[in-house]
């Protein structure tokens, strides 16, 4: 217990996938311009990163793996898949983002219409990507393990795009000159708000 909650502590403060890996930064910049639409987008990142990890998980560990196939059969020992890990990784995120979107568009058409092309390329969001992929490289023991690196993925990123959010908002009243407005300062602001998430490092998990 205490291990998985090192791992989503962690991974919401000193893994973040914005400030420490600056993954999905494409829809962080575009969608952050508004606190409703950011908050929007990032509880739809965490809700498909919380699924699809845990999902891959389990397949990488009972599919793809090398020597995974032998909980079938003993004969199936030597098999490696694992070749296969981006195609099925991929498979799975789209199926989730496909279902986030339905969902979406059925109870919130508002919040479907503000988030636009941005909602199906969660998709291909590389933090939802690199989700599957750290999980993977870090060979995680058990699902519950995979399951907290994923929610605190997912909520790190939410916290990244909704500050973010709230700041572009108070800087619309701000004298930002004309080159930085727009991407400029909120690339300015992304780096110092990462060297201030630097600050979690010192702390003991």
């Amino acid at each position: 217990m205490e291990n998985i909650l090192s791992i989503f502590v962690r991974s919401i403060f000193i893994d973040n996938m914005v400030f420490a890996f600056f993954f999905g930064m494409c829809s962080y910049i575009a969608v952050s311009k508004t606190v409703k639409t950011a908050m929007g987008l990032g509880i739809a990142v965490t809700f498909v990163m919380a699924i699809t990890v845990p999902v891959n998980y389990l397949l990488n560990e009972y599919v793809l793996k090398p020597g995974a196939l032998k909980w079938l059969n003993a004969a199936y020992a030597d098999i490696d898949l694992s070749f296969l890990s981006f195609i099925v990784f991929i498979a799975v995120i789209a199926s989730i983002v496909q279902l986030v979107e339905m969902v979406v568009e059925k109870f919130s058409p508002a919040l479907y219409n503000q988030l636009g092309i941005f909602l199906p390329l969660i998709a291909v969001n590389c933090a939802i990507m690199g989700g599957s992929l750290f999980m993977q490289e870090r060979d995680y023991v058990n699902v519950g393990e995979a399951t907290a690196f994923a929610l605190g993925s997912g909520i790190g990123w939410w916290l990244a795009i909704v500050l973010m959010a709230a700041i572009r908002e108070k800087i619309t009243y701000s004298n930002v000159p004309v080159p930085l407005r727009g991407a400029g300062i909120t690339f300015i602001l992304t780096g110092l708000m990462g060297i201030a998430f630097m600050i979690f490092m010192g702390i003991q998990l």
